[in-house]
């Protein structure tokens, strides 16, 4: 057991470089918020992808959160708005229950905006993360026509070849009854290039620029990751992934009870990510069911008294209201799911690991498995590298705490 790489390879200054890739919902933002708190985290980045919410909303949330907590100095990108094996996406009910329409409680974060960010201005869509340079410049212009850098080559395969593929749409992960509307296609095509432009083109920035010491921090499906690795392959044997998603030792949390939500979304994308040859650490839900978030923390950020604590505890409130409401297991609180994989990314000894090469089903029955399962790669188990870090254990009594008083500090 182990954890996924040392001090040396992940930080020079006492900073770890984070490129985060979000679908920002409840728990997406208390990572955002836990990163923002945290000294030894260089966010050189955000990234908006589908999952909990559309890539445009998960974008829109990245501004406001990181306007409402003054860091308007952190670029917001748009990554990909559906995965790579559907034309288009749709959110699923469930994702809404969860998070609420706008995948923030339905609570607006730009009505908390007064004096809480000394009047900073609008976040630009992209620029740099460090001072001296950065990563990942992107053209201002109209996504109709946004041309691809000479940099980011085209994802080749399904990614381009959408009249092909007849139309699909992924509801939450699910492929929906009937043909998508052309209007969807069209829309999400348009995105796609977006994406590529802005979101991939980051990554494939970042790694290049810093190898192993910049962690690309993935808490929604897997397809921006994946995108960035085949528009440049060369960067796999530099990178460096933690992601949110999976189970391995014990039921998932979608509708069959066997997947993991974050998986569900693009099987395909996660798949090909774990057999990459990338560094991977899955923070699964093997990990972050020990961490929940209590009433009596989120009372803690509530009492600071500030804009910012109260949009924290009015979002958290629903989240956890949802929770009870749909497991009885929460009563006790509710799962941290992506701000422990934030905290990992920053901290690896939070967590121990079990190293394994993994790999995600991506058909159900006829000796294929179940579509979306996380699980050992049967042609590659007996490999002595294993690229794969599957987190089994945790320090919760420390992780939970630490993450509660961390975002209470920017709370004032």
């Amino acid at each position: 057991m182990t954890g996924y790489g040392t001090a040396d390879e992940t930080k020079r200054d006492g900073r770890t470089r984070i490129v985060l890739d979000v679908d920002t919902g409840i728990d997406d933002t208390l990572a955002l918020a836990y990163l923002l708190a945290s000294p030894e985290a260089d966010l050189l980045g955000v990234i908006g992808v589908y999952g909990n919410v559309t890539a445009e909303t998960a974008v829109r949330n990245n501004r406001d959160v990181l306007r409402l907590f003054g860091r308007t100095d952190v670029p917001v990108l748009h990554g990909m708005p559906r995965p790579s094996w559907a034309d288009c996406f749709e959110v699923d009910e469930g994702c809404a229950r969860f998070h609420g329409a706008n995948g923030l409680g339905n609570v607006d974060p730009a009505e908390y905006i007064g004096s809480a960010d000394g009047g900073a201005g609008e976040i630009a869509s992209a620029g740099t993360g460090e001072s001296g340079g950065g990563v990942g410049a992107v053209a201002d212009s109209e996504p109709d026509g946004m041309p691809v850098p000479a940099s980011v080559r085209m994802i080749p395969g399904e990614a381009h070849t959408f009249a092909a593929a007849g139309r699909v749409k992924s509801v939450g992960g699910y492929r929906a009854e009937g043909e998508a509307e052309l209007e969807e296609v069209v829309a999400a095509e348009r995105a796609v290039r977006r994406a590529e432009a802005e979101g991939v083109k980051f990554i494939v920035d970042a790694v290049r620029r810093y190898g192993r010491e910049v962690t690309i921090l993935a808490t929604g499906p897997l397809t921006d990751v994946t995108a960035a690795i085949e528009a440049a392959p060369d960067i796999v044997d530099s990178l460096r992934v933690v992601m949110m998603g999976g189970a391995l030792t014990q039921e998932g949390n979608c509708y069959d009870l066997v997947c993991e939500t974050n998986i569900i979304q693009d099987p395909e994308a996660a798949n090909r990510v774990f057999r990459s040859g990338a560094d991977v650490t899955m923070v699964g839900l093997d990990v972050t069911h020990q961490c929940l978030l209590t009433r009596a923390d989120a009372q803690v950020w509530r009492d600071a008294g500030t804009s910012r604590g109260r949009f924290l505890a009015d979002m958290v409130e629903f989240y956890i209201n949802a929770n009870e409401d749909a497991d009885p297991m929460f009563l006790a609180g509710s799962p941290l799911h992506d701000p422990l994989a934030a905290a990992v990314a920053l901290d690896p000894t939070l967590v121990t690991c079990f190293d394994i090469n993994m790999m995600v089903e991506t058909r159900t029955g006829d000796g294929h498995g179940f579509r979306g399962r996380t699980i050992g790669d049967p042609t590659r188990l007996r490999k002595p590298r294993k690229t794969a870090h599957v987190a089994l254990g945790v320090d919760s009594d420390r992780f939970v705490p630490q993450f509660r008083d961390r975002v209470a500090s920017i709370c004032h």
